[in-house]
């Protein structure tokens, strides 16, 4: 009891600065937005209250419930893209790689472009996939086309190929853990009992790796649906996301209470599809001791 009363101080002590942090970092600034959310606005001031009218603004104006729809239809994609291509690379670092060395590099290469500035990198799709870019200058010198075409940028497909690039890592690292902690007796026994490549994939390794896709998935959704950058550089002007919209509330529009009635939705949905994924997570893992 004596040792209890003892290190209670200590755990106090220890858990204060995060939880500090928490408090005034998170917990406060959330319930700020969410109380300004109920504000009412009378330009240019806005004041406190509690109504409504700014959650049924979003439902009822088509401008923002197209920019939410939008934005989750580009999340979705940008996430299924990165799942395609980073479950493949993943796969094939772990079991085909043979090499450490060899495969240390070419998964460090994945990870070494989220070393470099978001800026930069989402500047290397604009500079790319302009009309004096490399894209359609290799189509101009091999003869394909005779005059550079303007078809590839700003649009949503420029910024879902913008978003894949930036966010595949998020995808690729939680796959390459999962996939290299798979007990390789599992995959021994599945072929000493004579079954395919194929069906050892499916039976075996894939329900195996769904936390990591569930995982990556859940990153790479979260950080798609919040992007405000690749919009506005690639985008144009049927590629604004709900973000491009808070970022116009909060500032130009000077208004904040529907700005924070639209973070709170933002919020709501990303809380909303993390718990959907931990739900997946712990209804589709598979108990290995």
């Amino acid at each position: 009891m004596t040792l209890m009363r003892r290190t209670l101080p200590g755990f106090a002590a220890l858990f204060s600065l995060p939880l500090a942090w928490v408090l005034l970092l998170l917990v406060i600034p959330y319930a700020f937005m969410i109380s300004v959310s109920f504000w009412t606005r009378q330009f240019p001031l806005f004041y406190p209250d509690f109504q409504f009218g700014n959650y049924a603004q979003i439902f009822s104006d088509p401008q923002y419930t197209t920019v939410i729809l939008r934005t989750l239809k580009i999340a979705f994609l940008v996430t299924a893209c990165s799942l395609a291509l980073g479950y493949p690379l993943a796969y094939f670092l772990v079991f085909t790689v043979r090499s450490p060395g060899m495969r240390n590099l070419l998964y460090m290469s994945v990870i070494v472009p989220l070393w470099v500035s978001y800026l930069l990198r989402a500047y290397t799709w604009k500079i790319i996939l302009g009309t004096d870019g490399a894209l359609n200058s290799l189509l101009v010198s091999m003869g394909i086309v005779d005059a550079p075409l303007d078809i590839f940028l700003y649009n949503q497909t420029a910024m879902v190929v913008t978003l894949v690039y930036i966010f595949v890592p998020f995808m690729v690292m939680p796959l390459y853990t999962v996939l290299d902690n798979i007990p390789r007796r599992l995959i021994e026994a599945s072929e000493d009992l004579g079954v395919g490549p194929f069906m050892t994939f499916w039976k075996v390794i894939f329900p195996l790796s769904l936390g990591g896709v569930i995982a990556g998935a859940t990153m790479t959704f979260c950080l798609a649906f919040g992007d405000f950058v690749a919009p506005v550089l690639v985008g144009g002007p049927d590629g604004t996301m709900v973000a491009n919209l808070l970022q116009t509330q909060f500032g130009a529009a000077l208004n904040w209470p529907l700005g924070s009635a639209l973070a709170t939705l933002v919020l709501a949905l990303v809380l909303i599809m993390l718990q959907v994924s931990s739900r997946l997570d712990k209804a589709g893992r598979i108990d290995l001791t």
